[in-house]
């Protein structure tokens, strides 16, 4: 009699926890949502995140699209300037400092149709990348 009631007390013992773990995740993803009509809708947990992840850019990308603008409208010198002074500021955008050199390098060579012009403006941000961006665009 002891031994079937160890048994019986080992098997709640594991079953019991996921049958309420399941249960209540259950009963929390019915959530009535639109109107009292409808009996209810699925809630699933990643929908709170895709919201959020899809509109959220890094800083180092809103940088590379700001300068990127900022090309177009003047020229790579201000752009350039404008990257020295944001890693300057931030140091942690200063591991993106190449590739932002690099695509100002590609929109520079695409603005004025040349390497020689875009050529002219090179600067030693970022080391060489701006330059290495403008050959990379050429080939």
């Amino acid at each position: 009699m002891n031994t079937a009631a160890r048994r019986i007390g080992r098997t709640l013992a594991l079953v019991l926890p996921v049958v309420l773990v399941l249960s209540g995740t259950l009963a929390v993803t019915r959530v009535p949502w639109a109107s009292p009509s409808a009996e209810s809708q699925i809630l699933t947990t990643s929908s709170d995140r895709a919201s959020t992840h899809a509109t959220h850019r890094a800083p180092h990308e809103l940088l590379r699209d700001r300068l990127l603008a900022e090309l177009q409208e003047k020229n790579p010198s201000v752009a350039l300037t404008h990257l020295q002074a944001a890693t300057a500021e931030r140091p942690s955008l200063a591991q993106h400092c190449a590739s932002i050199a690099r695509a100002l390098g590609r929109a520079a060579v695409a603005k004025y149709g040349g390497v020689s012009r875009a050529q002219a403006y090179a600067r030693p941000v970022c080391d060489t990348s701006f330059a290495s961006g403008i050959t990379q665009a050429y080939r």
